[in-house]
């Protein structure tokens, strides 16, 4: 198997714009990106991580791509343009792959459209379907970047950026191409928000994952982008397990059967044992049966040891980009110039629920020493059972 590498990435996400910035305020538990918003479920505040920082100006002659999704992409892509520029000159423009995971694409402005033409009967001039299309955020990054390679989009809720990563893999390793561009971008939008409430499933404040109090989840939006090549760098993509159990629409198997085979399938791809993993991050959503069923299936295969740590309450869910945003994250705890082995903290109430298998959640100020070959693992469960782990290593 050729080993491979995240040579670069570039972030956007409730905790703030960079790798920089992103990994202080993660590794200080930080929530400030979390913001009370009352225009998303009517008569209802509801609190959501967001990105606030300006986003860039879409291009004119891409204006039928314009959409919160595609311009958060291009603030993500700003922090790596110069090693992306790098590595087309290195491969060339038709042997760069793009795989990207999204679940609402622009979908926030296809309701605005909708709405309007609900109002006035006409769509507005600057409405185009392909803003809201799932295939738009690769095809749109291709076109951006004036690439001709593979490009194409995956939807699988949760797991889609994490799904992306290991799309970009395959490819790399059967010859469709010499390095990918791979991640994730999801935006806020009222369907999703009003979607989970009507599933009972959002929190009436931050998400409080492993707790005895938890209610449901904070939803959030990022965006992460990776460059995977095989050439040295300092963060290595180890491997990945993949599974999809269809246990249930929305709820997994209640012992987490299939968050363990997907667990236990990154650790053979990565040729590693359970007791070479030194973090873990938690797909840890605060819902009732994500972080039961979690909990078992990672205290099946790790035991009560490991430290664990969900980020969602510093992000909220950031849904189809969550597992790319939260592999950032394990890149940047492994990264000796950034997290250097500092770990994200699990920020809840400390209400232990008996009902959960027992884990070691990290708290604030944690900190794992870190060498040559050491591993991370995260986890990204979605609905219908469609689960990734993904395990990033030291170089």
């Amino acid at each position: 198997m050729t080993n491979l590498y995240l040579t670069a990435v570039g972030l956007a996400t409730p905790l703030g714009v960079g790798k920089g910035e992103v990994c202080e305020n993660l590794i200080n538990g930080s929530t400030a990106g979390l913001r009370l918003h009352d225009d998303y479920i009517k008569g209802s505040e509801v609190l959501l991580g967001e990105v606030t920082q300006p986003l860039p100006e879409m291009p004119a002659h891409l204006s039928t791509f314009d959409s919160r999704n595609c311009r958060m992409l291009i603030l993500a892509l700003q922090e790596i343009a110069a090693e992306v520029e790098a590595t087309v000159q290195r491969f060339g423009r038709d042997r760069i792959a793009i795989v990207l995971g999204t679940s609402t694409s622009g979908l926030d402005e296809g309701e605005a459209a909708f709405s309007q033409r609900v109002k006035t009967g006409a769509w507005p001039d600057t409405f185009s379907y392909a803003q809201q299309e799932t295939g738009s955020p690769a095809e749109f990054l291709a076109q951006y970047l004036g690439l001709d390679g593979v490009a194409y989009t995956i939807a699988t809720a949760c797991s889609s950026s994490g799904k992306a990563m290991a799309a970009g893999r395959r490819l790399i390793e059967t010859g469709v191409c010499d390095a990918a561009i791979v991640g994730g971008c999801d935006t806020l939008c009222h369907l999703t928000v009003y979607g989970f409430n009507a599933l009972e499933a959002v929190s009436k404040g931050r998400c409080n994952p492993s707790s005895v109090h938890r209610d449901g989840i904070t939803i959030g939006e990022g965006a992460a982008l990776f460059i995977l090549t095989p050439d040295a760098g300092d963060i290595r993509f180890m491997g990945a397990g993949e599974t999809s159990d269809a246990y249930h629409i929305s709820a997994p198997h209640p012992q987490g059967d299939g968050a363990r085979a997907a667990m236990e399938a990154a650790l053979a791809d990565a040729g590693l044992k359970s007791d070479q993993i030194a973090y873990l991050n938690l797909h840890g959503t605060a819902t009732e049966h994500n972080d039961r069923a979690e909990s078992h299936a990672v205290h099946a295969v790790f035991g009560p040891d490991l430290p664990c740590s969900s980020t969602k309450p510093m992000t909220g869910h950031m849904l189809g980009a969550a597992a790319g945003g939260e592999a950032a994250f394990l890149w940047l705890t492994l990264h000796p110039a950034y997290g250097n082995g500092r770990l994200p903290p699990h920020i809840w109430d400390g209400a232990v629920d008996p009902e959960l298998a027992p884990l070691n959640l990290v708290p604030m100020g944690a900190s794992t020493p870190l060498e040559k070959g050491s591993a991370m693992l995260s986890n990204s469960f979605a609905f219908s059972g469609s689960n990734i782990a993904l395990i990033l290593g030291r170089a």
